[in-house]
């Protein structure tokens, strides 16, 4: 059976660490992203009214990831915007995705934080025997 996309978050330290679940490795990439997003505010607070395309490339998928998690956050900084909803499509090492959202508005979205960053730290992308994905990493708050 396949592992339902789901996402949480580790503790550490004062950061803290995103990981997504799913049968697709673009599943599991979709999961942390929202995991990130979940950082930040509650994911039902974000009307994912607005879509942005954006597309990344690595050699490898964990490099991949963070790749992909700090251009959330690059989209987050430089368009004022939540996202809370994902769609990942993956084309060997490139990465194409739809994301969806609204402009940040502190009296809706009550941010708890600002993330800095996606880091290499527990940085971790693998697939179990059942062929079910996991992505993880440490972000910087």
């Amino acid at each position: 059976m396949a592992t339902t996309p789901r996402w949480e978050h580790l503790e550490h330290g004062a950061d803290i660490g995103v990981r997504g679940y799913g049968a697709t490795l673009a599943q599991a990439f979709e999961q942390a992203a929202l995991a990130l997003s979940g950082i930040v505010t509650d994911l039902d607070s974000i009307d994912p009214a607005e879509a942005v395309d954006v597309e990344c490339e690595a050699p490898e998928a964990d490099l991949l990831l963070v790749d992909w998690l700090n251009e959330i956050v690059y989209q987050m900084a430089t368009r004022n915007m939540l996202f809370s909803r994902f769609e990942v499509r993956l084309d060997g090492q490139r990465l194409l995705a739809r994301l969806h959202g609204e402009r940040a508005d502190p009296a809706k979205h009550q941010p708890a934080v600002e993330i800095k960053g996606a880091t290499f730290t527990e940085l971790e992308v693998s697939q179990n025997d059942a062929g079910d994905w996991m992505a993880q990493c440490i972000v910087d708050v």
